[in-house]
This record gives structure tokens, sequence and C-alpha cells, in this order.
């Protein structure tokens, strides 16, 4: 049988990975693209998404939840909510928006109250981490206790160092060197 991780590497190789000229939200130009979207979005690949980034995370103790900056993080966050639940684990999920919301309450963080509470920041794919340290800054400002940074792809482009180089442990659950690219 094929290990939930074989799968979800051979759906990415399949369904997410593209060649050509693109430009990165870093600015940084690649002859490839990880659209990790084009699976995290597929209901035949978001439980496996789940069932790899919870066996990731799974022995950081007293994580109440995982989100991270909206859009690549949301469906990792609620794979891995759906997925816990189902192993008998309690995962919250969080939304960090890129601003505060003008109206309403201005919340910035969505879900579940923070304050005093372990987290997980989840990323779908990171090329320098920037969008996982926006939602670590927020998070922190809200009084959350980050503990890591956990991501599904590894571009290995700097992102482990930068998270690491804020004090927190950066996971990542497949490297970019484990597909076609």
């Amino acid at each position: 049988m094929t290990s939930a991780r074989d799968q979800l590497i051979s759906y990415i190789n399949s369904d997410a990975v593209f060649h050509g000229d693109f430009t990165l939200v870093s600015g940084k130009k690649a002859t490839y693209y990880v659209d990790l979207r084009k699976v995290s979005l597929d209901y035949r690949v978001a439980p496996l998404i789940g069932q790899v980034m919870v066996d990731l995370i799974k022995d950081i103790p007293d994580v109440y939840a995982v989100g991270g900056l909206t859009l690549g993080a949301d469906p990792i966050a609620t794979s891995i909510l759906h997925q816990g639940a189902a192993q008998g684990l309690a995962y919250h999920a969080f939304v960090v928006r890129k601003e505060p919301k003008d109206h309403g309450r201005g919340r910035q963080i969505e879900g579940p109250e923070l304050a005093g509470k372990r987290v997980i920041v989840v990323e779908d794919t990171s090329t320098t981490g920037g969008s996982p340290l926006k939602a670590i800054a927020a998070l922190r400002k809200a009084g959350a206790e980050v503990v890591a940074v956990a991501v599904v792809v590894d571009r290995h482009t700097g992102a482990k160092e930068a998270i690491e180089a804020a004090g927190i442990p950066y996971l990542a659950a497949i490297s970019v060197d484990e597909l076609d690219v």
C-alpha cells in the first residue's frame, strides 16, 4: 500500500508542478511553479495533506490551533483540523488576514481566541518565509505562542533560514528535491 505522503507527492507532481518562466510572490524568478492550491482544494488530495501534516506536527505538545496567512494556509489548516479530528486530535484552525479589517470588530485573526495558546503557523509552500513571518508577527501581537512553522513543500530558497532566525522551528513535509521540478 502506498503511503499518504507518497500519494501526495504523486498528486503534486501530476497536478501542481508547472514549468516555464514564473515570478514568485517574493519577486524572484523561477523556471517552475508549485501551485499547491491545485491540490489543496481537491477533494482527493486535501485529506492526504491533512494526514501528512498531522504526522509532521503530532509530536509537538499542547498545540491548540493551526493556521496562517490567508490564502495559502487556509486549506492546509482546515485539512489538519479535519484529519486531526478523524484521529481524535483537537486542532482548531485560524486565519490571519494580511491587514486588520477596517470594519466590524477590526480583527486580523479569525477563529478562536489565541491569547496564551500554543499555535503552529502552516503554509502550502514557502520561498522566503515572508508569509509565515507576517502571520507570526500578528499572532505574537495577539498574545499567541508560535511553537513552529510547518509547510507542505519547502523550496529550499531561504524560508527555513528566515523562520529559524526568528527563533521558530521550521518543519517541512516534502522537499522540492522530491518533486519533478
